[in-house]
């Protein structure tokens, strides 16, 4: 059995721990590898030789860094197909899931490549009487990621590309539950020719995060996860002194009109809600009919979510694969429990889909009149599950999104631009589509969830992510000799 190796200061070098987990498939139970549970001595040398690596890579020009990520582009789409099948077969999502999330973490090294645009500061002449002022851009040091599980490729790679284009080093800590997806990825890495110690891995669980937070050689934090540990994350992080941005979960509406086109609106929802078998940040989750939207749309809606294939990611015509693991199953069937409790009508019952060899296949679930108070509506299920509730008007839909605590992501369905132009108005939401069923920005726009969505400021990738992963450095200059003050030119003598 591989007992993987941490990336350290451009090696592979074992962990100093002597505990390690199981990688399991979500489809078959397999055991794929085991993944050590590193120590704060092993952060501590991922931290030293970032450190050591900062000079050297900060003095290579930009334009030259720019160009190794070029490389890293052309490794990642040579190993595309490798990339995916281990996302598949580590997280479970189905293979074509795997494969658009492969072609947007190659996205985002294509956005970072354009660094020696993005990078570029601003400088304005004469701002008093022979006196200039600019603005450049340097990078802020060490930083480090800690990602979640549900995208073991594209996740670390709104940070890494991005954060070493802009010259800091970095350190990433993957999901214990996916760590080999990086792991191959890394192997990629290796053929940019880094300084070593640029870029390292550390494989670990609660250890290594808290020593991220905590770390005095590490200067800014990037974090994915659910809402109640982004804020631990944020404060933890802040409280000593870094720059940090945490990401947390979501609770995504999708607003039907009456006038919306039935089958684009169906097969919208049914990819938002029981595509990666809802385990993403912007799955939408909750259904809001408008007004003849329930007559026009629950119907199919529900026949078309009952004809979903379930079974293992990795057979291309399957369209709900299993969810990472057996206890987050039973998890996601103790909400749809609760739900019921609370008043919910079950109109379809993914918990009779059969658990599969690896325990954790569920079935699509829509929960209809939901009460507004009922965990289905106010809180994170992470799962196949669709909650649905009924108003009148749109205005009585867009008060229902502005009521959650989050604000990550919503859709509408409409043919009607002024229904759209109010929802994108007044919708205290970050980001926001348009028939659109996942509004999840390309690379080159920042991924801009609100409220309990996002801790920070600057969001990921897109120009937020040069923002962050630079400092701002204004000089004020004069020069005398030249005549510059009195406004005539220099004439040499």
């Amino acid at each position: 059995m591989t007992l993987l190796n941490n990336f350290i200061g451009g090696a592979w070098v074992p962990s100093s721990g002597d505990e390690h987990l199981d990688i399991t498939n979500p489809a078959s139970g397999e055991t794929l590898a085991q993944v050590p549970l590193s120590t704060a001595q092993d952060l501590d040398s991922a931290v030293s030789a970032a450190r050591a690596a900062l000079p050297e890579w900060r003095n290579v020009s930009v334009i030259e860094r720019g160009r190794r990520l070029f490389t890293l582009r052309e490794e990642l789409v040579r190993r595309r197909e490798d990339l995916a099948q281990s996302v598949t077969a580590e997280m479970g999502k189905t293979i074509g899931d795997a494969r658009a999330e492969v072609a947007r973490m190659i996205e985002m090294v294509e956005c970072a490549a354009a660094i020696p645009t993005t990078i570029q500061g601003r400088i304005a002449e004469d701002v008093s009487r022979g006196i200039d002022a600019e603005t450049v851009r340097q990078p802020v040091g060490v930083c480090a990621a800690i990602v979640p599980f549900n995208f073991p490729a594209m996740v670390p790679f709104w940070f890494l590309p991005f954060a070493i284009a802009c010259g800091n080093s970095f350190i990433l800590k993957p999901s214990e539950q996916v760590p080999l997806t990086q792991h191959l990825a890394f192997e990629a890495i290796e053929e940019m020719n880094l300084p070593p110690g640029v870029v390292n891995l550390v494989n670990g669980g609660r250890e290594v995060v808290e020593g991220i937070l905590d770390h005095p050689g590490i200067d800014a934090v990037s974090f994915v996860g659910s809402a109640p540990v982004a804020r631990i994350v944020y404060e933890r992080a802040a409280k000593a002194g870094k720059r940090v941005q945490a990401l947390g979960g979501a609770k995504n509406h999708m607003v039907v009109m009456p006038d919306a086109v039935v089958d684009r609106t169906v097969e919208g929802i049914v990819g938002s809600s029981f595509g990666a078998a809802g385990q993403r940040c912007m799955a939408g989750s909750v259904m809001v009919l408008v007004g003849e939207a329930r007559e026009r749309v629950l119907p199919a809606l529900i026949e078309r979510s009952r004809a979903i294939k379930t079974g293992p990611g990795a057979d291309e015509s399957v369209e709900l694969a299993p969810v990472i693991s057996p206890a987050a199953r039973e998890r996601i069937a103790g909400a749809i429990e609760r739900a019921v409790a609370d008043g919910a009508e079950l109109l379809l019952d993914g918990r009779e889909a059969d658990p599969g060899p690896g325990g954790g296949q569920l079935g699509a679930t829509i929960l209809g009149s939901v009460p507004p108070d009922s965990e289905a509506i106010t809180q994170e299920i992470f799962g196949p599950v669709l909650s649905v509730i009924e108003v009148d008007t749109l205005g009585e839909a867009i008060e229902a999104i502005n009521r959650s605590h989050f604000g990550n992501g919503t859709s509408i369905f409409t043919e009607s631009g002024a229904a759209a132009r109010a929802f994108r108005r007044d919708a205290n939401v970050g980001m926001i589509g348009v028939n659109i069923g996942v509004a999840a920005p390309v690379a080159f726009f920042p991924f801009s969830g609100w409220k309990d969505s996002f801790l920070g400021d600057l969001h990921a990738h897109g120009p937020d992510a040069v923002e962050f992963y630079t400092r701002k450095k204004t000089v004020t200059s004069r020069w005398f000799g030249g005549g510059a003050e009195s406004g005539a030119y220099f004439v040499e003598r």
